[in-house]
């Protein structure tokens, strides 16, 4: 076994570049620009136009969290019933766009989706007109859903790829149809995988802020959004922190939930 001093660098750094920026949010959110003990932070955010924003970043964080499971689990399934050879390469493209820079991707659906982009080439092409997404919702959610799919189809994957072959057989056996084997086997056995890869896609979906920015303009403004101007353009670093703060306790409040869930149904609550 290794000598505990060995970890003391990996204490050294959790402390310079986790414990203590975080302590320093937490000390601006809970004072004003004079350093007194306030919580005028919180009530300022308090208000129907930052709940609405809130909201409306809560909402775009499901539906790409929904649309990312309902793409990721057919394409998870899939790569794992697949041979050996087709299974390294199709895990090999999942992971290829992971290897460029976060906001490249994101330039390139800008170039996708512009108004002269490769989309509406294409259907012009095809006779069918030309479309205005760039600057919409929609252009955030299919920015959001490309770049982090990846983010659910492994936790998935990795879990049905593990699963005991010989448990489906015996459900076949039993006589239960396709539909029944997945129901009561195969998706409640990859629960861990499904419920890890919702942590994973929806807590950057709901604090992002380059995609919206990005891809949204100025017509879709979420949390994200609002906190980076607090700190890089108005300068308010202590209404930028309650509202961190804030998103803070709602990303531990739903890990905290996925784990009660994950905890009961392995011990049977569910199932």
């Amino acid at each position: 076994m290794y000598p505990k001093r060995t970890a003391y660098p990996y204490y050294l750094y959790l402390a310079i570049f986790i414990i203590v920026p975080l302590l320093l949010v937490l000390y601006f959110a809970f004072t004003t620009s004079g350093g007194q003990l306030s919580l005028t932070n919180f009530d300022r955010f308090l208000t129907s136009q930052y709940l609405g924003i809130l909201w409306s970043s809560i909402r775009i964080a499901l539906l790409s969290t929904v649309l990312c499971l309902l793409i990721g689990y057919p394409i998870a399934w899939i790569i794992a019933n697949s041979p050996l050879r087709a299974k390294s390469t199709l895990l090999l493209l999942m992971v290829i766009p992971m290897w460029m820079n976060f906001l490249l991707r994101t330039y390139a659906w800008m170039t996708i989706l512009s108004r002269n982009g490769l989309l509406n080439q294409l259907l012009g092409f095809l006779g069918l007109g030309q479309t205005d997404i760039m600057f919409t919702e929609t252009a955030v959610l299919l920015g959001m859903v490309y770049n982090f799919l990846p983010f659910m189809v492994l936790p998935i994957y990795s879990v049905l790829e593990k699963m005991d072959k010989s448990v489906l057989e015996a459900a076949r056996d039993l006589g239960a149809d396709s539909k029944t084997v997945f129901r009561k086997v195969i998706f409640p056995l990859s629960l861990p995988g499904v419920i890890s890869g919702i942590m994973m896609v929806f807590i950057p979906a709901i604090s992002t802020f380059e995609i919206s920015l990005l891809l949204g303009g100025n017509k879709v403004n979420l949390i994200g959004n609002v906190i980076e101007q607090q700190f890089k353009v108005t300068g308010d670093w202590h209404f930028g922190s309650a509202m961190s703060t804030i998103l803070m306790a709602m990303m531990i409040l739903a890990m905290l939930v996925t784990g009660r869930v994950e905890g009961s149904r392995e011990g049977g609550g569910l199932f």
